[in-house]
């Protein structure tokens, strides 16, 4: 199956969620039935906190870039298409982030996205990071409607 980021923006060079960067994570999220988005994320040595677990920047970078997938999910059903010569339809505003426990370093973890409300000025998902169980981190993340100004 192909991944919303692949299918939605295959082009795009973010170090997070797009494919067209080499040295990126490319997370690869896949919507539910149930309306969740889900998506595995192995991170890599590099990702090391300094004391073995991942590190928060990484974790920060992975629920924001994961929540876009649920976001251009939902402005694709809707109809809300990028605005002029925009990459995407919405960027994001701002990212809450909790961390509630370490999340481990060497193994795959589990990304989960839920769109909480949505109009075409905002969109605010709920999304997490879940490793045997449980919640390891967890966010808020505000999208606004992304709308290019001229140049002056």
């Amino acid at each position: 199956m192909t991944s919303i980021q692949e299918r939605l923006y295959p082009e795009l060079p973010c170090f997070g969620c797009g494919h067209a960067n080499p040295d990126g994570l490319r997370l690869r999220s896949y919507p539910g039935e149930d309306g969740v988005v889900t998506a595995a994320f192995t991170p890599r040595p590099e990702h090391d906190n300094g004391l073995g677990f991942l590190n928060g920047g990484i974790i920060c970078t992975v629920l924001d870039c994961h929540s876009a997938a649920a976001v251009m999910l939902e402005a694709e059903a809707k109809g809300w298409e990028a605005l002029g010569d925009a990459a995407l339809s919405y960027v994001t505003a701002g990212l809450d982030v909790r961390y509630l426990r370490p999340s481990p370093l060497r193994e795959p973890v589990e990304l989960r996205a839920v769109v909480r409300e949505a109009s075409e000025a905002e969109i605010t998902v709920d999304v997490s990071l879940v490793w045997d169980g449980k919640t390891r981190a967890e966010a808020g993340a505000l999208w606004k409607r992304w709308r290019p100004r001229p140049a002056k």
